[in-house]
């Protein structure tokens, strides 16, 4: 198991250095091992692929889960905490580059999808509690998880942050302010 994590690791390295173009060498040579090694694990690039994307997403749902146990955090740090989570070693990922999944990988783009859309119930948990408690306002939640969704879609799928020279992380950042505080300044 811990090969399989070191592998997916470097894997992780070598698409956020190279996107879609980086080989198995190019993994091989960050993780200072041999090409055979990693094809004694993942027979394919499409596999290597489809499993860096359950692992970037479990390694989210894993510091979701942190969130959620830490006894420090009032209600509404642990929403703004789980809307825009992110594993500290993931900060400087480029997320943009899973969009180039879609069209020569479109099998593991729609595991991409399919992990944005799902696993919500924790965070829809704590928001109902803020509106049971009195925290947040009255909101239809699928429509605060849609804008959410889309909007992590668009930062996948648009060249806006290259070219604005904000980083993804920075991206989800302002989102969540922006979802849990608006834009109108209240005195």
């Amino acid at each position: 198991m811990e090969l399989v994590k070191t592998i997916l690791e470097g894997t992780i390295v070598a698409f956020n250095n190279k996107g879609m173009k980086f080989t198995m060498d190019d993994i091989a040579k960050i993780l200072g091992m041999s090409k055979k090694t990693i094809y004694t694990v993942f027979k394919t690039k499409d596999e290597l692929l489809l499993a860096m994307v359950d692992y970037l997403f479990d390694s989210i749902k894993e510091s979701e889960q942190e969130i959620l146990n830490d006894s420090k955090l009032n209600l509404v740090e642990k929403i703004r905490k789980v809307l825009g989570v992110l594993p500290e070693g993931y900060k400087d990922i480029d997320f943009g580059q899973l969009y180039l999944l879609k069209d020569k990988y479109p099998h593991i783009y729609n595991q991409v999808e399919l992990r944005l859309e799902t696993g919500w119930e924790a965070t829809i948990s704590l928001i109902e509690q803020g509106m049971e408690e009195g925290l947040i306002r009255k909101i239809e939640i699928p429509i605060l998880k849609i804008m959410l969704e889309s909007t992590l879609e668009q930062f996948f799928q648009r060249d806006i942050l290259k070219r604005h020279n904000i980083s993804y992380a920075k991206a989800l950042d302002e989102v969540v302010d922006i979802l849990i505080d608006g834009i109108v300044i209240h005195k």
